[in-house]
C-alpha cells in the first residue's frame, strides 16, 4: 500500500470534495485511490495499491488545490497531458505583484493569450502559476512564462508562440 499526503489551501478543499463529495468520489472510482481530507487542516491522504495511479491523483489533487477547476485538472488522467507548477519567486527580478500583474495582462489578456496559442490552461494562484494542457505545449506554455517573469517583452513572447503555433501547424 503506497501512501502520499498533501496540505491543500484552506480555500480549495470545497472544491476539491465537490458537491456532495462528487469530485472526490469520482477521483476514488477512476483511480481506485482512496482520498480522504481533513476539513480542518487542509491535509488530503492518499492510498493506493498502484504507484503510478497514486502519481495521478496527487497530479490531479495539486492541481485543485493550485487554482485549477476539477474539470480541467482532470485532464491529467489522459497521459498525453501533464501538469507544470512554477514558483514566481524563481524567476522574477523584483515585485512579485508586478509580475502577477504581467503574466496576467490588462483584463487578464496576456494569460488568455498564451493559453490560446499554447491549448493550455494558466492558472495564476499566489505565488505560483499552473499550467495543464499536452506535454509539448505545456513546455511552450512554460517556457513563455518564464520569459515574462524574467523580463521579456510581451511582443517577443507573442512573436516565439506565434512562431511555433505556424511551424506546428505546418
Amino acid at each position: 500500500m503506497f501512501t502520499e499526503e498533501i496540505k491543500i489551501p484552506y480555500d480549495r478543499i470545497a472544491v476539491l470534495i465537490g458537491q456532495r463529495g462528487a469530485t472526490k468520489n469520482f477521483l476514488e472510482g477512476k483511480l481506485g485511490v482512496k482520498i480522504k481530507v481533513s476539513s480542518s487542516t487542509g491535509e488530503v491522504n492518499l492510498q493506493s495499491d498502484d504507484s503510478l495511479k497514486l502519481f495521478i491523483a496527487r497530479q490531479v489533487v495539486s492541481a485543485i488545490a493550485r487554482g485549477f477547476n476539477p474539470e480541467v485538472a482532470v485532464m491529467l488522467l489522459d497521459d498525453q497531458n501533464s501538469f507544470e507548477l512554477i514558483n514566481i519567486k524563481d524567476f522574477s527580478k523584483g515585485n512579485i505583484t508586478v509580475s502577477r500583474g504581467r503574466l496576467i495582462g490588462t483584463e487578464g489578456r496576456a494569460r488568455k493569450y498564451i493559453e490560446q496559442l499554447t491549448d493550455t490552461y494558466i492558472i495564476i494562484y499566489g505565488k505560483t502559476v499552473g499550467i495543464i494542457g499536452h506535454t509539448k505545449n505545456v513546455f511552450i506554455a512554460r517556457k513563455a512564462i518564464e520569459n515574462l517573469l524574467r523580463g521579456s517583452k510581451h511582443g517577443n513572447v507573442y512573436a516565439m508562440l506565434e512562431k511555433n503555433r505556424r511551424k506546428n501547424s505546418a
